[in-house]
This record gives structure tokens, sequence and C-alpha cells, in this order.
């Protein structure tokens, strides 16, 4: 009923009775997601009639009303059938200002328009494959890009811009033609990095190192949403460059990884969209070539550096793994080192770790960045494992009791999930610098077992990488407690009390005769010989 009396309206009504029926229409309809299959024809009709409504010269108001509930119907894969031309796409394309060349974003009444626009077009390319088809016809990547260096570095334009992002996405991810184009010919690489800049107010204080403002405010909602929008098109854009990249790239990977480095250290209105923020920026780390991970961590500028120097002047001297790692004004170091960005990685990993739940999707990815950058780069993997693995003290639990990150780690070495196990597995055998040995202090054989045998390290060994040659240096009271550690299970267990010393001595008398007998009885076996075993 709703459809025919909005259908009977927009084929004959003027601009204002199209506008009450269609919001009225937008206002009962705003959550619905699933149709009645009966109203389908209605529906494909209603698509049709707005269509024919957008290209006439109506006011602002209507035309947002129109693509309100335009967007609306084109949740329905079905009614996109018809109505999914290359003429109605190129009535949106105008309405979301991609059609344009030199044309300014600059009547901002305009701007609800273009909103709209976008998100039906990102309704349609989504739920359309002969939308998807028109996309590449139309060059629609290209336009996309073209708006998005319009509002660049404006303000009060975030809708825009996280509704051009959204669609660039979605392009990028229903077409791997288009990552190629975006990556190379419109140069999305420098140009998504740039917006990420512009959301988080990005100031260089030298070629990869940023100025991070610790009592400044959080991101607002949409700078976050634009942000993460930014992150998930980057990184399609960026799929399967860890593989292999020109050395004149390099640069712009080093630029975006210290882009990521800053979104790391920054906060979202929530703790949701922080955790969402940071959660996109692990994927697209996990993109980056190893070799330019390296601006994760920077070193101290002069000040720091003598903060740092005072603070470990200030630790005893029995205090050897502590000395190495110190917070001075809320920022971790290590031997020089700003290590925040790493300690915000470890972090993250622990909280996927508590979750409980969903750990292939959520926890490794950011275990097998972790992995990768303690095995390229030395002061992360000893940080890691100062972090981690620290010189063990109390061997009086088992390897996976407790609530420390190693307990938890070595829990999943024995996960039902595969990957999850073998990952988990992989990052502490790294921290080991791959030997066999240090792992197996950390984990016991048991936990261990899985990963050695993959390997071919049953009997021991190292792996295949090469890491520095500096050794660990265990604490005195591992040291007391090593000869009496059960090397399956990785804890120290009592000694077994010894049976024979509660016995009387009648009992050990007794022991012992029957002891005797029994090896008499083994010798008597022993002499009588089969004889259809002779001369075999």
């Amino acid at each position: 009923m709703d459809e025919e009396r909005a259908l009977y309206i927009v084929r004959a009504g003027e601009a204002g009775a199209i506008e009450r029926v269609l919001r009225d229409y937008s206002d009962k309809h705003r959550a619905t997601f699933k149709f009645e299959s009966t109203d389908e024809d209605k529906r494909k009709k209603l698509c049709e009639g707005i269509f024919k409504v957008l290209v006439k010269d109506i006011p602002t108001t209507c035309q947002v009303s129109c693509l309100e509930v335009l967007r609306i119907l084109s949740r329905d894969k079905k009614v996109l059938v018809p109505v999914t031309t290359k003429e109605n796409m190129q009535i949106l394309l105008r309405l979301a200002k991609l059609n344009e060349s030199d044309d300014s974003l600059e009547k901002v009444s305009e701007f609800p328009v273009i909103v709209e626009s976008l998100k039906c077009l990102c309704n349609i390319v989504f739920n359309s494959q002969m939308a998807q088809q028109l996309s590449l016809e139309l060059n629609l990547a290209a336009k996309l890009c073209n708006l998005l260096r319009k509002c660049k570095d404006r303000k009060f334009i975030s809708d825009i811009k996280c509704f051009d992002l959204r669609l660039l996405f979605l392009l990028s991810l229903l077409h791997t033609d288009i990552r190629s184009q975006l990556r190379y010919e419109l140069q999305g690489l420098a140009l998504l990095t740039q917006i990420l800049e512009s959301a988080f107010s990005i100031k260089w204080t030298d070629e990869y190192e940023s100025a991070i403002d610790r009592n400044g405010p959080p991101l607002s909602p949409q700078e976050t949403d634009c942000a993460i929008e930014a992150l998930k098109a980057l990184f399609n854009v960026t799929v399967d460059s860890w593989k292999a990249h020109k050395e004149s790239d390099s640069h712009q990977f080093r630029v975006m990884a210290a882009v990521l480095r800053h979104c790391l250290l920054i906060v979202g209105p929530t703790e949701d969209k922080t955790e969402e923020l940071h959660s996109n920026a692990v994927n697209l780390l996990s993109n980056v070539p190893v070799s330019c991970l390296d601006v994760l961590i920077c070193p101290l500028t002069h000040e720091e550096t003598a903060q740092e120097a005072t603070t470990l002047d200030e630790l005893p001297n029995d205090k050897t793994a502590e000395k190495e790692t110190v917070l001075k004004n809320n920022t971790m170091v290590y031997n020089g080192m700003n290590m925040e960005a790493i300690h915000v990685l470890l972090n993250f990993m622990e909280k996927r770790i508590d979750k409980g739940s969903s750990y292939r999707e959520g926890l490794t990815p950011v275990l097998s960045l972790l992995t990768e950058c303690s095995r390229a780069h030395r002061n992360i993997r000893k940080f890691l494992k100062d972090q981690v693995l620290p010189p063990l003290r109390d061997v009086t639990n088992r390897p996976e009791v407790g609530s420390t990150v190693r307990n938890k780690l070595v829990r999943l070495m024995t996960h039902v999930d595969l990957g999850v196990k073998q990952i988990a597995a992989e990052f502490l055998f790294v921290l080991c610098k791959e030997r066999v040995d240090s792992l197996l202090k950390y984990t016991g054989y048991g936990n261990a077992a899985g990963l050695l045998a993959a390997r071919g390290l049953l009997a021991g060994g190292r792996g295949d990488n090469w890491y520095s040659e500096d050794e660990d240096t265990d604490t005195e009271e591992y040291k007391n407690a090593k000869p009496n550690i059960n090397l399956i299970t990785g804890h120290l267990e009592e000694p077994m009390p010894n049976p024979i010393d509660e016995m009387t001595e009648e009992q050990k008398e007794y022991e012992a005769m029957k002891l005797v007998n029994m090896l008499d009885k083994l010798s008597r076996r022993a002499d009588v010989k089969d004889p259809h075993q002779d001369g075999g």
C-alpha cells in the first residue's frame, strides 16, 4: 500500500507532494532490510519513477527525499535488476559531483545530495553485478579519486569523504583490476595516505616521525569513520605488497607506516571505535613490506635520552631486565628507542586473546605482524622478548597456567585451530631466536611438540633464520631449580617420595626376596630353549 501511494504521487504529483510522500515512506522504512516479495514489482516501478524525477529540475530537499527512498529500495537485490542501467548510474554520478572535472565543492546546500547519492551508489554497486561492470565502464574509481582530491583539505565535508572512501573500498574489494589501477595509474597509495594524514591532523617533526599530542582530545566520530574507511581501501590497494615491491616504493610505504604508527598512538571517541581503528591499522601494517616497518620505532631525542639515562640510574643494579625497558613520561623506551607503537600492538594482541573467540580473524593478523617484525628487526624482537618472556624466576607452575602474556600464548600452542596454534608457537619460537632449548625453557616440551615436529626439530637444534649471538642470562632462581624441572611440563616438580623409606626392615627383606624370586624365574625361562628355533 505504501508503494502504491508513493508511486501514484511520484508519477503524477508536483515536487512538494513528491517530497512529502517520499519523506513519509523513508521515515517508515528507514530500518527495513527485508522486503515482501509480493510488492516486488511495485518497488521496481517506484525505483524507475524516482530516477525519472531526479532528471527534472526539482528543489534540493526533494532530491534528498528521492535519494533516501532509492537508498532504502536498493537494499533489495531483485529490485535493482531492471533499474541498474548506464543512464541511471550516470544520473547518480552527476548528483554525487563525480562527473565534473573542475567543479569545486562550494555550495553547502548540495552536500546532503552528494552524500545520499554516494550512499545509493554504495548499495547499488554492492548488490548488483551489472552496476559493478558499469563502474568499470564509467571509470568510477578515477572519478572517486578526483572527488577525494577536491575535499582532501576541506573541513565540514567528512560525510562526503567517508562515503567516497567506502565506495572506493567496495570497488577495490570486488574488482582486482581496480586495485591495480588505484595503485599505479591513480596514485591511490599516496592519495589515501594523505587522507589519513588529514584525518589525524599529523604534524611531521622528521621524515618519518610525527608529533604526538598526549593531552589532545580524541578523534571525532567523523574523523574516525573517515580514517577507518581509508584504512580499508588502502588494505585492498596494497594487498600482496609484502611479497614484492619496487625499491622506489619504499619511501611511500615508510610514510604510510609512520602514519599508521601515529594511528596506533591516538584514540577514537569510544573504546570500541579505538579498537576498530587499531584493528584496521594492524591489517594494513601486515601489507607493508617488513623492511619498511623499522619506522614503527624511532630513536629518542636528546632530551628523551637524558631522561632515560636518569631513570636507568635510579634503578637498582640487580634489576637487569627492568633497566633495559623504562617508562618515562608515558613513553615506552628500550635500548634508546621509542617502543610505544610496539607496546600498543602487544596490548592489542593481549586484548584479542582475552576475548576468547574469533581468534583466526581477530588475533592471527597482529600475531603474524609481531612475528615478522621480530624476525626482521632486532630491537623489536628484544623488546618483545623482554615483555613476553622475561627471565624466569618462579617455575613452580606449568607454563600454560597463569595470567601473564607468556601463559596466554603457551595455552594457544595447543589450541584446536591449527592456524592459531601455529602462529602462536611461531611467535614464541622467533622470540627465542628459533633455538629449541630456549623455547623449551619457556613452554615445556609438551606444548612445543607440534611446532618442533612440523619443523623436524624434535631432537633439538635451531631454525633456519640467523639471529644475533647474544646469550640469554638465567636468573639464580632458575639455575637452582633447573635440575628438578620436568622437561615435558616445563615446571618444577617436587621429588617423588621413596617408598622404601617408610618400610620396616621385615618389609624390605620381603620385597628383596620377591625380587630375587622374579629374577630367578626369568633366568630359568631364558635357559629353556624352544626346539623349533634350533638351527634357525
